[in-house]
């Protein structure tokens, strides 16, 4: 079962920046937001940050919901990473938060401390982790967990290896060294990508379950976009990151039991459909233990699950109605298709997308 520890510390600079600032008291909580999350009754500043996945998504969800609340509201959200918003969250920073990972159990206990109850937890972005490459000539590349666990771990170091050569008949692999490019900052990313490893392949990728890269192998980068960068600048490279960022880099097939699946919203999504709940979780949490090992057809199963974090109360309506207006627009069908039109993102199923809302629904003042 995934569970996840967080070391990292908060700057006191990101504090500021997520101190919570209303400019007007707004009316009655938000109840009939519909698909847009629109009420002309909310006024003020709402602030959040985590993910950086989730960045190019609450770009657009922050356009669309300010646009159908006019002037009057704004949401900023400040891409600290996972770990920092769930820590800028659980102390009260940040109004809502989110995170490529499920609240572990200590970080449960300790937002129910400050929201004065289990914390709301649902799932609000979901897209495919690529294993990105550039190799010259290469325009299609089939990889095992296996074999992708052996080249980050530094055990294959040739692109003519002959497990590569294996899974890949009739594509000419150059005699080249493997640059393996990894996150250098601690990542959700990085975490899920080595959960994916550590199920599937243990053997081949000793090293767990991670967020901070284990090991002094191959390059390090700092964000998703540094590591889309040091693949695209340097040939005979390979990657990995959130597959809407992959841009004109090569994405490999990953292979599922006889097929090899490439990333896709499509294929993304239905790993959430054959995985289960995190077990002894509160009702207001959706946590899902994704099914890495699944051998169901179409799957891909290198996935990022992100989450946003709020509580089921606030010290005021203002507050509340905010981070029930603007999660309930995230969640809703047009903040899920405003995601996948702007970030590629896998929209969540009307299942899913109805029992989050109905959780969000119950926001309110204390």
């Amino acid at each position: 079962m995934k569970r996840t520890s967080f070391r990292r510390g908060v700057a006191p600079a990101v504090a500021a920046i997520a101190a919570i600032s209303l400019t007007a008291a707004c009316g009655a909580a938000n109840e009939d937001n519909g698909d847009t999350g629109g009420d002309s009754g909310l006024s003020g500043t709402l602030n959040g940050g985590g993910a950086s996945s989730q960045e190019a998504a609450q770009t657009a969800w922050r356009a669309g919901f300010q646009s159908a609340n006019g002037s009057g509201v704004t949401v900023n959200y400040d891409p600290v990473g996972s770990g920092g918003g769930r820590e800028s969250f659980i102390s009260g920073g940040f109004a809502f938060a989110g995170s490529d990972s499920y609240l572990a159990d200590q970080e449960l206990t300790d937002a129910a401390a400050n929201c004065g109850a289990d914390p709301i937890e649902v799932p609000a972005y979901v897209s495919p982790i690529a294993v990105v490459f550039n190799i010259d000539g290469v325009d299609e590349l089939n990889l095992s967990a296996d074999v992708i666990s052996q080249i980050f771990n530094g055990k294959i170091a040739k692109w003519n290896d002959q497990a590569i050569a294996d899974l890949n008949e009739g594509v000419k692999l150059p005699d080249a060294d493997i640059n393996a490019v990894h996150r250098a900052d601690d990542s959700g990313t990085t975490e899920n990508f080595t959960h994916y490893l550590s199920v599937v392949a243990p053997d081949a990728w000793p090293h767990g379950e991670v967020e901070t890269w284990p090991i002094k192998h191959g390059e390090g980068a700092t964000g998703t976009s540094g590591v889309i960068s040091a693949v695209t600048d340097n040939p005979n490279s390979i990657g990995y990151a959130d597959a809407s960022q992959a841009g004109d880099l090569g994405t490999v097939k990953v292979q599922v039991g006889t097929e090899f699946v490439a990333p896709s919203p499509e294929a993304a999504a239905k790993i959430l459909e054959v995985s289960p709940r995190v077990e002894g979780r509160p009702a207001v949490d959706m946590a899902v233990d994704l099914d890495h090992k699944t051998q169901e057809a179409g799957v891909y199963p290198i996935v990022l699950t992100s989450y946003l974090l709020a509580c089921q109360t606030y010290e005021d309506a203002a507050t509340a109605d905010l981070v029930k207006g603007y999660l309930t627009y995230v969640v809703s069908s047009e903040g899920q298709k405003t995601a996948a039109e702007n970030a590629g993102s896998a929209p969540l199923s009307a299942t899913l997308s109805d029992e989050a809302t109905k959780i969000i629904s119950a926001i309110s003042a204390k």
